[in-house]
Formats: structure tokens, C-alpha cells, sequence
């Protein structure tokens, strides 16, 4: 039996499969018993009330599903990019990555979220992501240089395609900036909606490889 096991040819042991049991059997029973109680104390109008509510929540538990599964296939809307972190922000460029065919590992280091991306080409993407605290500040009207791009690229990675990502927008200084640098690619708020939405990065202008 272990050997079996070992090979995966054994089936899952009772301790792997009892909580999804008990979670089935109390989905099942607690609307029975919750119409059971309401039918005893109200009667047809508990019964209905109680239905009306089972309803609502399954309808709420639905759409919040839904939600889950859009954003973990690498699909956010702009209310939800808005509401992101570095580190969520991290989270979603490396699920909307992985929606387009790249493989993904998160090289973040001491709270610096950081993306290395590979596709079936061999192109190869150093995605960093420009901090959310520059679009409070980019609002106050605090200017912010373009050596704050300059600080999102490593150095030691030159063979790479270099993608920032921003919920902002860039300055027109980082942008000559990055354009000066082949191989660097900046994705601003606009373009972050873009490819939330569906787009790829090459459809949002991601050189082809480095020149």
C-alpha cells in the first residue's frame, strides 16, 4: 500500500478528503435545517423569507467566486488596479503575465516586488514595479525624477527586456529616459488598464528583443 501510495496510484487517505466532506454536508444540511426552523417558527412566510435569503447568498457567493476566478486568470478592472499595493500590483502583473504564456518567478527582495518572465520564444523580462506611493505624490504635484525609473532597473540585467510598471503616468523626462535604453519598457496606468483587460505586452509595444 505505501508502495502504491508512493507511485500515486493509491487513492487520497480519509484524513485528505474528510474537511471537503464535512464542508459538502454542512453546505447541504444547514439550508434544511435553517427552512426546517424557519417553517416551525413563521411558518409559508418563513419558509419564503428563508429562501429569499438562501438566494441572495448564493447570488453573493457567486459573483464573489467570479471575482476570484477573473483575477487569478490575470483579469482586473480599473477600480481594482486603483486599489492595489506594490505587492499586489506585483501579484497581478505576474498573473496577467502568466494568462499571456510567460513563466513567471517573483524575485521581490526586502519588500522590492520584483518579476522575472520567460516565453516559448526565449525572451526574457526583468518587470519591476515603480512604487504606488509616486502616483499620491505625482497628484500633490510633487515631481518625481526620472532616476526613480533609473532605480527600478537592475544593473545586472542587461540581456533582459526591462518592463516598469506604473498606476501613474510617467513624466516625459523618464520617458526619453527609458527610450534612450533599448529594451525598456514602461507601462503607465492607461496601459496597465489595457493589458488588465485582456491586452498582451505586445500589443501594448514590447520590443521583440533586445537590439
Amino acid at each position: 500500500m505505501a508502495e502504491l501510495r508512493a507511485q500515486g496510484r493509491y487513492g487520497p487517505e480519509l484524513r485528505d478528503v474528510l474537511p471537503g466532506f464535512i464542508g459538502l454536508t454542512l453546505s447541504v444540511l444547514a439550508p434544511v435545517l435553517l427552512l426546517a426552523w424557519l417553517n416551525r417558527a413563521l411558518g409559508v412566510i418563513g419558509v419564503t423569507l428563508g429562501c429569499v435569503l438562501l438566494v441572495a447568498v448564493g447570488t453573493a457567493c457567486l459573483l464573489l467566486h467570479r471575482t476570484v476566478v477573473r483575477r487569478r486568470g490575470g483579469r482586473y478592472t480599473p477600480a481594482e488596479l486603483a486599489r492595489l499595493d506594490d505587492q499586489g500590483l506585483a501579484l497581478a502583473a505576474a498573473r496577467m503575465l502568466r494568462r499571456d504564456g510567460w513563466c513567471v518567478v517573483d524575485l521581490s527582495l526586502r519588500g522590492r516586488p520584483r518579476l522575472y518572465a520567460q516565453d516559448c520564444t526565449g525572451r526574457e523580462l526583468d518587470v519591476a514595479i515603480r512604487p504606488v506611493t509616486d502616483v499620491t505624490n505625482e497628484n500633490e504635484g510633487v515631481s518625481r525624477p526620472a532616476a526613480i525609473v533609473r532605480q527600478a532597473v537592475s544593473p545586472d540585467a542587461d540581456h533582459l527586456l526591462r518592463v516598469i510598471v506604473y498606476l501613474g503616468t510617467f513624466s516625459r523626462e523618464d520617458v526619453l529616459w527609458a527610450s534612450s535604453h533599448g529594451g525598456t519598457h514602461l507601462v503607465d496606468g492607461l496601459q496597465l488598464q489595457r493589458w488588465a483587460d485582456g491586452a498582451s505586452l505586445d500589443d501594448l509595444g514590447l520590443p521583440s528583443g533586445l537590439r
